[in-house]
C-alpha cells in the first residue's frame, strides 16, 4: 500500500527513551504494528528491535494518563533491593526485584494501602523490569498496580521518574489536578491533520512541535474537564511561551 511522505515520517519517527528504560514505545496503527527508531547512542538491527518490541512494549502516553491508569502513586526513596522468587511455585524460575522503600508521600491509593514498604518489579528488563538506585538518597515518583495479595507491582510502562526530574507543574498536578482530568481523553498527534473528535478530548502535540513526546506540554500541562463536560489543557501558571493546538484556560 502506498503511503505519503507525511505518513512515512510519522511511521518512522524517532522517540525519546526515558532514563533507565529499555522498552520500546510501541503503537498499533490501523491494526498493524508500527516500528519506532530509538535515539540511544546504540544501533539496533531491525531483528533486534522486533525482539525488544515483543519482549517489552509500551504505548506512548501523557504523564496524566499514566497517573490516571495507576492504582498507586507515591513519592519515595529506595532503601535496598533483593532478588526474590516471583511466586511460591518451585517450578517457576522467574525472579523479581523487591525494593524496600521509604514512603515520603502518597498521592493515590489511600483506599487500598496506608503505607508501602516494598515494591516489586520483574528481574529482567526484557519483562519490563525497572532498575532503581537503592542508596536511600535519590527520591522517585513511583506509580504502579496493587495485586490481589496487596503487593505493589511496578514496571517500565508505569510513570517512574526521579523526583528532581519532574517540573514544578507536574509535582503540583499530582495532588489533584491530574486526577481531575481522568475522565478526559488525551490523543497523541504524530502528524497533521490532527483534530478533536470528541468534546472530552485534548490533543497532545509535543511530537508535532518539538519532535519528542515528553516535551513542554507533557511537563507543564494537564487536560482538565470543564463544568460543561468538555476538556481543555490547563497550566495554572504564567502564560505559555509556545502555542498548542486546543489550548485554553478552563
Amino acid at each position: 500500500m502506498h503511503r505519503s511522505a507525511g505518513e512515512d515520517q510519522g511511521l518512522q519517527m524517532k522517540t525519546e527513551l526515558k532514563k533507565g528504560q529499555l522498552c520500546l514505545l510501541d503503537q498499533n496503527r490501523e491494526g498493524s504494528r508500527t516500528s519506532f527508531y530509538i535515539q540511544t547512542g546504540r544501533k539496533f538491527t531491525r531483528k533486534r528491535i522486533q525482539e525488544l518490541v515483543e519482549a517489552c512494549s509500551c504505548a506512548p502516553a501523557h504523564p496524566q494518563q499514566l497517573i490516571c491508569d495507576s492504582a498507586l502513586v507515591i513519592r519515595a526513596k529506595i532503601s535496598s533491593e533483593k532478588v526474590v522468587p516471583a511466586s511460591d511455585d518451585p517450578l517457576d524460575t522467574h525472579k523479581m526485584i523487591r525494593y524496600e522503600i521509604k514512603q515520603i508521600k502518597m498521592f493515590k491509593g489511600f483506599e487500598k494501602l496506608k503505607d508501602v514498604q516494598y515494591v516489586y518489579t520483574p528481574f529482567d528488563s526484557s519483562l519490563c523490569g525497572v532498575k532503581l538506585e537503592a542508596n536511600n538518597k535519590k527520591q522517585y515518583l513511583l506509580t504502579g498496580q496493587i495485586l490481589s495479595d496487596g503487593k505493589v507491582l511496578i514496571h517500565l510502562c508505569n510513570y517512574i521518574e526521579p523526583w528532581d526530574d519532574l517540573s514544578l507543574s507536574q509535582k503540583k498536578s499530582l495532588n489533584q489536578r491530574y486526577q481531575m482530568g481522568c475522565g478526559c481523553k488525551i490523543t497523541t498527534c504524530y502528524m497533521v491533520p490532527c483534530s478533536i473528535t470528541t468534546p472530552n478530548e485534548c490533543l497532545w502535540t509535543d511530537w508535532l512541535i518539538e519532535r519528542k513526546l515528553y516535551g513542554h506540554q507533557a511537563k507543564h500541562y494537564a487536560c482538565i474537564k470543564r463544568s460543561d463536560g468538555t476538556c481543555s489543557w490547563y497550566r495554572g501558571g504564567p502564560p505559555p511561551e509556545k502555542e498548542f493546538i486546543d489550548i485554553s484556560e478552563p
